[in-house]
């Protein structure tokens, strides 16, 4: 029996039922189906990423997709469009494109999970994220028992959310199509922390290449490349940036960071509030551990339960409230287990 503390990169998680590895689509499409048919359970595994898995396991059928592939053409006027296989290591689908000369992908570089995870969660980093970059997303509806495909606008994207999100399990990412710019220069930088870095400006554009490698070296000062070792065994940032209204922004000290949104609310810093709450670099609830590099990820340090991972969390997420009066929300899903 498999446990989930193998296939999570927080390295946590009990006993799986069953665990299929689905190679092709045809092999993902009927596993999934013949769980349906039978009543089971059914928990959809990519990267194992963003999946914080309780310690009693899960009770059904783990199907882990491995499906990998992509076709493409690429254009001198109109860029490159690429159908990309849900399966597909999503960090490497990144280095793949900036050796063809394709760009709006590279700050999104070192992102753990595979390209089907990235529009569930409309993943994102240094002011830019993966939605800006999709044309349809192609899926397996378990309801209707039909592949059916979304274009970008019936994704409804959102921050840190998408369609796909909010039904749950419904649909299964078969592939995710993309279209990206020609040309190797990078989109305008965004992050203040990131033109500082290049030593450019904000709106600054830099080679793909020159961005991508300070990504990396960004994130993994930050203990966020998962290759980082067990003492980093993480799911990446635990909590999302919390949008706050422009009101509770105001109240907020003047340090704190804040990012207008077109809507009239405020985005500001999950990891500034959590370190001016008082909670520390370093903190330990047996072997859960707040990272030494970014206090946002909350780490297996080699010994911890997901009862561990979670009571941290708890920990952390009171203190900010109690501090600010904002609750934040975990940006990894839980299965088996409650925060």
């Amino acid at each position: 029996m498999t446990n989930l503390s193998e296939l999570t990169t927080l390295h946590v998680g009990g006993p799986a039922m069953k665990v299929v590895r689905a190679k092709t689509e045809s092999e993902l499409i009927l596993a999934v189906q013949y769980a349906d048919e039978v009543g089971t359970d059914l928990l959809i595994i990519g990267g194992g990423s963003n999946l914080l898995v309780g310690d009693s396991g899960f009770n059904g059928t783990v199907i882990v997709v491995e499906t990998e592939g992509n076709s493409y053409e690429i254009d001198a006027c109109s860029g490159g469009t690429l159908q990309v296989s849900a399966g597909v290591n999503w960090d490497n689908f990144v280095a793949f494109t900036i050796e063809k000369n394709l760009a709006n992908l590279e700050s999104l570089s070192g992102i753990p999970g595979t390209v089907g995870g990235a529009p569930i969660q409309n993943i994102g980093a240094y002011g830019h994220e993966v939605s800006e970059a999709i044309v349809r997303v192609r899926t397996y509806d378990r309801e209707s028992k039909q592949i059916k495909t979304f274009t970008a606008d019936q994704c409804e994207f959102g921050y840190r959310d998408s369609v796909f999100k909010r039904a749950g399990s419904r649909y299964v990412i078969l592939d995710v199509t993309f279209q990206l710019r020609r040309g190797e220069f990078s989109l305008p930088i965004k992050y203040i922390e990131l033109a500082d870095f290049l030593k450019v400006e904000i709106d600054a554009r830099v080679p793909t290449s020159d961005l991508r490698a300070a990504v990396l070296e960004l994130r993994a000062k930050k203990g966020m490349l998962i290759s980082a070792g067990h003492q980093n065994w993480s799911a990446g940032s635990f909590f999302i940036n919390p949008i706050i209204s422009a009101e509770q922004a105001a109240q907020l000290p003047a340090s704190a960071p804040r990012w207008p949104q077109p809507d009239g609310l405020i985005k500001t810093s999950a990891a500034w509030l959590m370190e001016n709450a008082g909670v520390s670099k370093g903190e330990k609830v047996n072997g859960a551990k707040i990272s030494e590099n970014h206090v946002l990820a909350l780490t297996n340090a080699g010994t911890a339960t997901a009862a561990d991972l979670v009571q941290l969390a708890r920990i952390a997420r009171a203190k900010v409230q109690e501090k600010f009066g904002i609750i934040l929300i975990p940006e990894v899903r839980f299965v088996g287990i409650e925060l």
